[in-house]
């Protein structure tokens, strides 16, 4: 019997094709088109590059079961191709999968690496400039270094002292204190980004990247200073998507490769991740007494049990209990 289906090469191009402009017409994130991508191609390569209007549930099933049982997947990441997939199935396709059944990866239970107050002030100390003002408000806002490179102009309010963190993780909003040590050094970098804007215009450019459409309902709003990232890349570069010549906020591994010869250079034997700023952040808001619920509303966890897992890494020893060692005489 002939093999009715569309040639593979052809085929699964022109689909991942309608597919991409699909994400990006739902006003999706470029990361997050790639990450869907991925997974997706994966998926076709799995079942023998069938393409994906002749599998279904059963198929996605064995692809999830096989990243947990042969790839040994996390089960975040098991999570992130579930979402690709269905995405992909559902939002683009119309098709409904139903209630899936999956081997579930594992969820191991690991503390979070935690920066003391020390290690935090000896990292600092090997920073200098944009790179040590990112990394005092990592710490002191608990912001992930996404939210904290996708930072606008706009989201600093001096008024109300707060930081407006949009489109966060799950695409929530949310509201974080702004340091009232950082505000004078925040005030020159916002004067930076409108020098290095008005420059930009001057040259051509200044057209700054808007998410989820809002270049087709506010036309002017891209070119607006209130719309340039915090923290600019050094460079014009070309968009992705379009193609458009434009400055984009500092790429994520400058940042990375900062905090890690910073830490390497503290002599601080901790994995160096920017993340663990986030961590400390929270542990040392618990260790000053504040409550579980007002630190989770501050991380933007949607479950306070995520937020739980620092009181086991609190500055108390033992979850709070004397050692008897401690009670000994000298």
């Amino acid at each position: 019997m002939d093999d009715i289906r569309p040639p593979v090469a052809q085929g699964s191009t022109r689909f991942l094709d309608e597919l991409r402009l699909h994400i990006r017409q739902n006003g999706l994130a470029y990361r997050t088109e790639q990450t869907y991508l991925f997974w997706i191609k994966n998926f076709i390569r799995f079942h023998s590059r069938q393409h994906p209007k002749h599998m279904g549930s059963h198929e996605i099933e064995a692809f999830l079961s096989h990243l947990a049982e042969q790839r040994n997947c996390s089960v975040s990441t098991q999570r992130i191709a579930l979402n690709a997939l269905v995405y992909m199935y559902k939002r683009f396709m119309g098709v409904h999968v139903g209630d899936l059944r999956f081997s579930p990866a594992p969820a191991p239970k690991r503390l979070p690496v935690v920066y003391s107050r020390e290690e935090i002030a000896a990292i600092l100390s090997h920073l200098r400039g944009v790179h040590r003002l990112q990394v005092e408000l990592m710490y002191g806002t608990g912001l992930r270094k996404a939210e904290l490179l996708s930072l606008r102009v706009k989201d600093i309010d001096f008024g109300s002292n707060n930081i407006f963190v949009r489109g966060g993780k799950g695409d929530k909003d949310r509201t974080t204190m702004l340091p009232q040590r950082l505000k004078s050094r925040l005030i020159q970098q916002i004067g930076h980004v409108k020098r290095l804007h008005a420059q930009d215009l001057l040259d051509g450019y200044g057209e700054v990247y808007l998410p989820n459409a809002l270049s087709k309902k506010y036309p002017s709003a891209a070119t607006d200073i209130a719309w340039q990232f915090l923290f600019p890349s050094t460079k014009i570069g070309k968009d992705p998507r379009s193609g458009t010549l434009r400055r984009h906020h500092l790429h994520p591994s400058a940042l990375s490769k900062q905090i890690r010869k910073a830490v390497q250079a503290a002599g601080i034997n901790k994995p160096a991740k920017s993340h663990s700023l986030r961590h400390s952040f929270a542990t040392h808001l618990l260790e000053a007494g504040y409550d579980l619920r007002t630190i989770q509303e501050l991380l933007g966890h949607s479950d306070i049990s995520t937020t739980e897992i620092y009181t086991h890494v609190v500055n108390r020893g033992g979850k709070g209990v004397l050692s008897p060692a401690d009670s000994l005489g000298a």
